[in-house]
């Protein structure tokens, strides 16, 4: 599951470069997260890291992206490949 950013951002700037997949990208309003880059930090993290900075606690995982843990893993490797090429 990709997590996303709710209404309630703030822009504070902190969550986009904690992402290490480069998956957060300040949108028209408020920062968003794309799901084909969020891997929930599988593969550098134990934890999602731009949940773990957010100040105001508006980065929940996206119901619309249900991944499993082998498929955001693939996705981390497919990602870390695409970097290599």
């Amino acid at each position: 599951m990709a997590l996303m950013i709710t209404d309630e951002c703030i822009n504070c700037d902190v969550c986009e470069p904690e992402c290490p997949n480069d998956a957060i990208y300040m949108g028209p309003e408020i920062y968003e997260i794309d799901p084909h880059k969020c891997t929930e930090c599988v593969g550098h993290f134990n934890e999602p890291q731009c949940q773990q900075v957010c100040p105001v606690s508006c980065i929940p995982f996206n119901p619309a992206w249900r991944e499993t843990k082998e498929q955001l893993l693939e996705k981390y490797e497919k990602l870390q490949a695409e970097l290599k090429a």
